[in-house]
């Protein structure tokens, strides 16, 4: 699996996705959409190595976030969050996270937390609803199940002619 992310503009809405699409360097895949789970002993790669593996038109599988705006000077943002489990026999998680109006480091942690939370739920970490989300995370990060987490994040500020401006962010998986 590798991450890459891409920024667009354009007047038209589908094209912005387009170059941001190319921006990422994934514009030439036939990319279908799967959900979030990071498939156990899943390597890394980096986006370079990864497209070694995938050709222009390949079907290729990606969990992806996108945000688009015409509003001038509107911030978008499209996160991918990780939660890698200790025991790499283990699945993952991987979340996706669309915003308008948030910074990239908002964005890029709530989707963090989020991939974080659904891999603690799932290692049987309990997810107490009184304690504050910093007292969750230290619970969860102490536990030694969470080997890692971290995001993947574009975020854009929307051009300020009014033209479309699209952000993404994906994991796309070589089989």
């Amino acid at each position: 699996m590798f991450f890459t992310k891409g920024r667009g503009v354009h007047r038209d809405h589908l094209t912005s996705f387009e170059m941001a699409l190319r921006v990422a360097e994934i514009a030439d895949l036939n990319l279908v959409s799967v959900s979030s789970i990071k498939p156990p002993r899943c390597k890394i790669v980096s986006a370079r190595e990864g497209r070694k593996h995938l050709h222009p038109g390949q079907i290729a599988f990606a969990v992806m976030a996108r945000s688009s705006t015409d509003e001038p000077n509107r911030l978008v943002a499209a996160s991918i969050g990780l939660a890698r489990p200790a025991d790499d026999d283990q699945y993952g998680y991987l979340s996706e996270h669309h915003s308008t109006g948030e910074t990239e480091q908002k964005a890029g942690d709530y989707a963090e937390d989020m991939a974080m939370e659904m891999l603690a739920t799932t290692v049987g970490l309990p997810s107490d609803p009184g304690l504050a989300w910093d007292q969750k995370e230290e619970q969860w990060k102490f536990s030694g199940k969470i080997y890692k987490t971290q995001n993947f994040t574009q975020s854009a500020e929307g051009n300020k002619d009014g033209l479309w401006t699209t952000v993404l962010s994906a994991a796309v998986l070589i089989l």
